[in-house]
């Protein structure tokens, strides 16, 4: 049987074997070379309300306890938490046998839900470690990373925190973390971007002033390095197109467009062939977005560079039957729990670089 990737493990790290032609970067679509090179596998989630049993103070979390709306009791909550785990457990299989090098993650809860999360069966043996602060946001949700050690090192992380015209708006802060990825150094922004609560009109300008803070965070990284590697991922609660995404943050739809010091979005022309994260009136959006620096997006061969962008929307993660059938399997819908996983897809990235 003829395959055109052969995947070996080594140390921990994927390897994979592509023809040429098939990589960027690769030399001619002709040609029968083998092309050997490292692979990693990066990622987003919202795991879509994480909450635990309990009625946190100072929390608005009284939606997700066994008296609240929802009854969230401990046999729904370790239901969410299994479904979760797994679903991170499959992200990147296609390609690295190790999973996610690290994924962003958010609508958690608090650091003790995620760290119920990388205990469960199916991610134990990732050794997955958590960096994750407290945000201040009106319904108690955060933004996180989860990391495997083995694959990503951290070296420095940060929260920011989003200050809009009103005082009285409170959002998720944005995680920066700093480290390590085959050997370079990386730096990944973690979004959970204000919500479309009220309308577009009325929340948009929350939203352009989430991505004045994202690009802010990446231009202090580009002065110190202008050829930084940068990696934006969250549920930004726009598309591609835009204001915040394609202007302010100004991620570029075409790579022949990014030149130094700009951002590439992996997944516009993703949505252009009507493949989306989440579904909202019969319409496909992608809020999940991974975007890269140019460094990222157009590196040499021999570093870290983009290979490929995907949605990872199995069958699993979908709903099989009824209204809603074909769009993300949720927990809830219209009020009633559904023991699914959430209802946003993850979206993911593959870096990869040729090793010798």
């Amino acid at each position: 049987m003829k395959n055109k990737f052969s995947i070996h493990l080594a140390f921990a790290f994927s390897f994979i074997f592509i023809f040429s032609g098939i990589a960027q970067n690769s030399a001619t679509k002709n040609s029968t070379d083998k092309v050997k090179v490292k692979l990693s596998c990066v990622a987003f989630y919202n795991l879509e309300n994480l909450f635990d049993t309990i009625n946190n103070e100072n929390v608005n979390d009284e939606e997700y306890t066994p008296e609240g709306p929802n009854k969230w009791n401990s046999q729904k909550y370790n239901a969410k938490i299994q479904h979760m785990s797994y679903a991170i457990s499959q992200i990147g299989l296609d390609y690295s046998p190790v999973g996610v090098a690290f994924i962003g993650v958010s609508e958690i809860e608090n650091r003790g839900v995620l760290e119920d999360l990388i205990k469960q069966p199916a991610l134990a043996n990732r050794s997955y470690e958590i960096v994750h602060y407290d945000s201040p946001d009106r319904r108690g949700v955060d933004v996180g990373l989860l990391y495997n050690p083995k694959l990503f090192i951290v070296t420095n992380s940060k929260s920011y925190r989003l200050h809009t015209a009103n005082p009285n708006f409170l959002t998720r802060d944005q995680l920066m973390v700093s480290g390590y990825l085959q050997g370079e150094k990386v730096h990944v922004i973690v979004n959970h971007w204000p919500s479309r609560y009220g309308g577009e009109d009325v929340s948009q300008p929350n939203r352009i002033a989430a991505a004045g803070l994202t690009r802010s965070i990446a231009d202090s990284l580009f002065r110190v390095d202008p050829k930084a590697k940068i990696i934006i991922m969250g549920d930004l609660n726009d598309d591609p197109s835009n204001e915040s995404c394609a202007k302010v943050l100004g991620a570029k739809k075409e790579l022949s467009d990014v030149k130094e010091g700009d951002l590439y979005n992996t997944l516009w022309k993703t949505l252009d062939n009507n493949v989306g994260s989440l579904a909202y009136n019969d319409r496909w959006n992608l809020f999940d977005q991974i975007i890269i620096s140019s460094e990222l997006a157009k590196g040499d061969k021999n570093k870290l560079h983009l290979w490929k962008a995907e949605v990872f929307n199995k069958p699993f993660l979908t709903q099989q039957e009824g209204k809603y059938k074909g769009t993300p399997w949720r927990t809830h819908s219209g009020g009633v729990w559904t023991n699914g996983y959430s209802d946003h897809y993850p979206t993911l990235i593959y870096l990869v670089k040729e090793v010798e």
